[in-house]
């Protein structure tokens, strides 16, 4: 129903921010992150949204960045995680973060999240995992990637890229940004530094 909300930071809470906007102040739901990331009261703010409809409640949920909404969306697609299991994960890791461990299967980071157990955490890696399609990514059967120029990427490269699929990145235009960087470099650093060139 809504994509963003734009306006003016009225007020913060534990877990929650209220925009004010042409006079309507909005209650919106968010992560330590982007709670951090505000600024102070009464400066201007936009934020991504989504709109959680239940029987007995409306709740608005909303975020700083688009990249952190679309994982917010992705950890609610699975089955059992609840928007505020949501926001628990995006409050212990960044989106990129997250993306990589779903990526290594790094149960230990998303068991951080108070809430989530290990049986969450593996149905968590199972269900998104099963959303990265290795071979529309080029990938073979050890993990490499194969550019068109025949230019092999190491795995740390092809984890980076499936991260940045999970965030919503196309795989051409994610796989041109890593072939231009160190390929000595982390799958984290890999991914904060194409996220700066993709964005």
């Amino acid at each position: 129903m809504y994509y963003y909300i734009k306006g003016t930071l009225a007020a913060k809470g534990e877990n929650y921010i209220v925009v004010d906007a042409s006079g309507v102040g909005y209650r919106i739901f968010t992560s330590l992150e982007s709670i951090e990331k505000t600024g102070s009261l009464g400066s201007d703010i936009t934020v991504y949204t989504y709109l959680n409809v239940r029987e007995d409640a409306m709740e608005l949920y909303g975020f700083i960045s688009e990249e952190e909404r679309k994982m917010f969306l992705l950890l609610i697609s699975v089955s059992g995680v609840g928007p505020k299991a949501g926001l628990a994960l995006l409050s212990v890791a960044s989106p990129e973060k997250l993306a990589t461990a779903i990526v290594t299967g790094d149960e230990k980071l998303i068991t951080k999240a108070s809430g989530v157990g290990p049986k969450a955490a593996k149905r968590i890696i199972l269900e998104l995992k099963d959303k990265i399609d290795n071979a529309s990514l080029g990938v073979d059967s050890d993990g490499v990637i194969v550019s068109p120029a025949d230019e092999v990427i190491t795995d740390s490269r092809a984890e980076a890229l499936s991260a940045l699929v999970v965030l919503g990145y196309s795989t051409q235009d994610a796989k041109n940004v890593l072939l231009k960087l160190d390929a000595s470099l982390s799958t984290e650093e890999m991914i904060k530094k194409a996220l700066v060139q993709l964005m």
